[in-house]
């Protein structure tokens, strides 16, 4: 029987090979580039998805307006956002002027503060040690790098919030258009599941996002009548501060706990001592009790898993990861769940 000439499959060898080569390069350099304009424009898909849980809180107001007085979608739907605005205006009027007081009698607090405290530390051996460390050139470039990618934005902070508000605006007024759009992208024989899959994750969103604001709420209330039981002095832009940072778990009640023990030593150590207490107690009853209820309506986040993401996201995206990290890991869970899990078990 006839066999090809051996440099005739040779050539045919190096020509494969050379195919493999170039089709492994080609995949190569589609997955790093894809992975490069990923991270380029990921601050952006944090944006959108701020504005997505605006969307949902939107229409779930919307929703509930709707089932109580039975009017038309849109009404409701415009009572929703316009009410939202016009309440948060409102609030932001009725006691701007005592905010905006307190916050620059707290502006003038804190130098005088940091240079008691560093008086106080001074003292002692262990105070000065302390106080030599962080003043170091080296622990101040830290501060300031941390404080930098923190702090980084997209568009600056007031042009983000202009886009996040008018994000969660489309998405409120016509979510479907968008909902189908992203199902279209998928295979016919797939929709029905994208569109399953789609609702389990506003679902779960809006339950979290429920469960998050009144335990914001709470928060706020328990800090302004403990810190005015103390007597405090700045105890509404405190307690403000403190409700609002509660939406970023773990690492919120520690950033809110640093101007309050800073104001309370300016009054004496007994009453920064009083307000340690106040905040430990509070973050106590939010965590042990408030989240647990949360909990209840919500899919099951191991803490670990949370402070992992918070680090990740706070390291790689600033600020915004660090606040948006929980409802990320809500969303990964989902899809892992109803993607991969459900699928393996069927």
């Amino acid at each position: 029987m006839p066999q090809k000439d051996t440099p005739q499959l040779d050539q045919d060898k190096n020509i494969s090979f050379q195919k493999k080569v170039w089709i492994t390069t080609a995949i190569i350099t589609f997955t790093i580039s894809a992975l490069l304009l990923f991270k380029a424009t990921f601050n952006v898909f944090l944006l959108i998805l701020a504005g997505t849980l605006i969307a949902v809180f939107f229409r779930g107001l919307s929703d509930f307006i709707q089932r109580k007085t039975k009017w038309k979608e849109n009404v409701c739907v415009a009572i929703s956002i316009l009410g939202t605005l016009f309440i948060v205006a409102g609030l932001f009027w009725l006691i701007g002027a005592k905010v905006q007081t307190q916050m620059t009698d707290l502006m003038e607090t804190l130098p005088k503060t940091i240079e008691n405290v560093k008086i106080q530390m001074n003292n002692s051996i262990v105070g000065e040690k302390i106080i030599d460390k962080l003043s170091s050139k080296n622990s101040t470039d830290k501060v300031q790098v941390f404080a930098g990618q923190f702090f980084q934005s997209t568009f600056g902070v007031f042009g983000d919030i202009y886009v996040i508000l008018f994000i969660a605006i489309f998405f409120t007024v016509a979510p479907q258009t968008y909902i189908k759009g992203i199902v279209q992208l998928i295979p016919v024989k797939g929709q029905d599941k994208a569109n399953d899959v789609l609702d389990k994750l506003n679902k779960q969103l809006r339950n979290w996002l429920k469960g998050k604001l009144f335990s914001m709420f709470v928060v706020f209330i328990l800090t302004a009548i403990g810190l005015a039981i103390i007597g405090m002095p700045l105890w509404l832009v405190l307690a403000l501060l403190a409700g609002l940072i509660s939406f970023i778990p773990n690492f919120g009640p520690l950033l809110a706990l640093v101007p309050a023990v800073l104001v309370g030593l300016m009054q004496s150590p007994e009453t920064a001592a009083l307000v340690v207490g106040l905040y430990v107690l509070i973050q106590f009853v939010e965590s042990n009790f408030i989240t647990t209820l949360v909990q209840q309506k919500l899919i099951d986040m191991p803490p670990a898993l949370i402070i992992i993401a918070q680090l990740l996201m706070g390291a790689l995206t600033g600020g915004w990861g660090l606040i948006l990290a929980t409802p990320i890991i809500v969303i990964l869970i989902v899809l892992i769940q109803e993607l991969y899990i459900k699928e393996r078990d069927n």
